[in-house]
This record gives structure tokens, sequence and C-alpha cells, in this order.
């Protein structure tokens, strides 16, 4: 017979197995470590810092003439975006964006408005640029190692280079020396578009040397007028198939350029036709005449403008405004939470009362 002591001993020794079993399952459980993978994503993106981004936070079209997907996202959530991940706990997401809503709703009337969204949307705009500038002064360092406040085309074109896993050093005796570099096609067409650019960044007198504000504009074309229109300019050129410096309905939707091989290829392709025809009709050709000119596209791409942000506020809430009061309520943002943060909360109905 078992005396108790034993007994006691062995349902110890039980939980103490469970237990560690269960913490076993925590841990697994958890999400993974990312720290190493994130240093390898700092890497790599340092080794990129001085090329220009192909897409632009807060601007409506990216780069290279397409529709940015993510936009309502970042002129509502701003520098707050990364934290409104997929994976995200929905309840603590829900809670951010209860916060949110009492910060958009300043007179406190329970109830968001075209112009409360407005401001909201310039300030979060504004939030971008400023992170635009923070990381640009880094940047800046990173192709100006003699500190002058200065930076010549070719130092840039060194560091360039050494981007692309060019001998720095021997990439710098070439230029000084005048020798020919051997490089291959596709970074040649790219340094002559960034020559390009590199002019246009270079404010008057031209002397090819960009300080910190000029290279900011050289990165980010969204924070010089100037730079805007070279932009606009580039996406005209892209997508302008009969060379009269504007842009058709046709012309605009005729990207992207390739064979549909599949039904789910054919419906991407249908949805982004359909985005642009959309677009390009009811927001960017601002006189409906069919046409889109170099000025209509380049009020439509300024991040700072006013009566764009407006219209933003307005299209915003149109979306969700399920009672047709043109005003927004929180339970009317928490549930199409996917459109303005790009992550869906569940059973949202069920905890707006006992939350907020």
């Amino acid at each position: 017979m078992v005396s108790k002591r034993a007994f006691i001993c062995s349902l110890g020794s039980i939980y103490l197995s469970l237990l560690f079993v269960f913490l076993l399952m925590d841990v697994y459980a958890r999400p993974a470590n990312n720290s190493a993978l994130k240093e390898k994503v700092a890497e790599s993106k340092d080794e990129n810092e001085i090329l220009p981004p192909d897409h632009l936070n807060g601007v409506k079209m990216e780069m290279d003439g397409h529709l940015n997907k993510e936009f309502h996202q970042e002129v509502f959530l701003g520098k707050e975006m990364e934290e409104f991940d997929e994976d995200s706990e929905p309840r603590r997401n829900r809670r951010k964006l209860m916060v949110i809503f009492s910060k958009v709703d300043i007179n406190r009337d329970k109830k968001v408005s075209a112009k409360e969204m407005q401001r909201w949307i310039m300030e979060k705009t504004e939030e971008h640029f400023q992170e635009a500038v923070e990381e640009n002064k880094m940047h800046f360092r990173a192709v100006d190692p003699d500190g002058d406040g200065r930076v010549s085309w070719d130092e840039y074109k060194i560091k360039f280079l050494a981007s692309k896993g060019f001998n720095e050093k021997e990439v710098a005796k070439k230029i000084k020396n005048n020798e020919e570099l051997k490089i291959d096609e596709e970074t040649l067409e790219v340094l002559d578009n960034l020559k390009d650019r590199w002019y246009q960044a270079d404010s008057p007198p031209t002397d090819l040397l960009l300080d910190e504000q000029e290279f900011l504009s050289f990165l980010h074309p969204e924070h010089s007028q100037g730079m805007l229109k070279f932009m606009v300019k580039e996406i005209v050129r892209d997508l302008d198939q009969d060379g009269d410096k504007k842009l058709t309905l046709s012309e605009f939707i005729s990207l992207p350029v390739g064979t549909v091989e599949n039904q789910q290829a054919q419906d991407i392709d249908d949805d982004w036709v359909k985005d642009r025809k959309k677009e390009f009709e009811e927001v960017i050709d601002a006189d409906h005449d069919g046409i889109v000119t170099m000025e209509e596209l380049e009020e439509y791409m300024d991040p700072m403008n006013e009566y764009n942000a407006l219209n933003e506020a307005k299209q915003m809430i149109a979306v969700a405004d399920e009672n047709q009061n043109h005003h927004l309520e929180l339970e009317e943002i928490l549930k199409y939470s996917e459109y303005f943060t790009g992550s869906k909360l569940m059973d949202y109905a069920r905890n707006v009362h006992e939350e907020f």
C-alpha cells in the first residue's frame, strides 16, 4: 500500500512534469524571436539606403505609376501604421483604434466630420514628412564621408556602386583617374536615371553638389514642388503612348504589360484595371474631360494639398458611413477597420460598449 507521503510526492512530480510541458508549449506558441531576421532586414535596408524608394508614404501613386494600395492606412494611421499588422491581437488593435477615434473627434461629439478627418490626414501626412527628414539625415551622412555638408555626384556614384557589390576603393580610384568602369547595362541604366534626378534636385546655381535639403528632395520628391513636377513627368513619360504628354483612360489602365495565363491572374488584372479606371474618372481627371494633364496629376499627387485631403476625408467617410449622416461613428470605423488600418477586428460589435 502506497504511503500518504509517497502519494503526495507522486502528485508533486506529475504537477511539475505537466508544468514543464505547458511552459514548453507556451514558448513554442509564442511568436518566434525575429531579432536576427530584423538585423538581416536592417542590413539589407542599409545597403540600399542611398537609393530613392519606389514607395513614398502618404503619396497616392508609386514612383512606377502604380496606385498606392496602402494610402488610406498611411494617412489615417501615420507613423503608427506598423503597429496594425495582421498578427496583432484584435482586442489590442481595437483599443488603439478607439484612441485614434477620440483624437480625430476634436469637438468630442462622438462623430467625425469631414473637416476633422481632413485635419487628421494633414497631421498624419506631416508625420510621414518628418519621418523622411529624420531618415534623410542618416542617409546623408552615409554618402558624405568627409562631412563637409555637400555631396558630389561622383561621391554618390561610388557609394551606389559599392551598395551593388563593387569594390568601393577600386571604383573611387578609377573615377578619380577618369578610368572606364565595367558596369552591366541594367546598373548603367539605373545610374543614368539617378543622374537625371540628381540634376533636378540640384537647386540653382547648378553645381552638381547636393546639400542635406537637396538630398532629401533627391530621395523624396514629395518634399519639393520642383521634384514633384519631375516625378510626374517621369510617370507620364512611362504611360504616355502617343507622346502628347497627357494621359487618356486607355493609357492609364494599360499597365501592367503581360499575358494573363489563368483565371486567377485574369481576376487580378481585372481588379487592377477597375481600380485605375475608378481613380482616373472620379479623382485624377479633375475637369472630367477624359484627359489627365501633368498639372492635374501633379495636383493629385501633392501630399500637402489641403483640397485633396478634404476630398480624401469625404471619400473615407463615404466608405463606412452606413447611416448616411456624412459623419463617422466609432462603430462604423471599427466595422470597416480593414479599410482604415489594413487589419480586421473580429467581434467588434460585441466588445465596443464594454471597452469604450
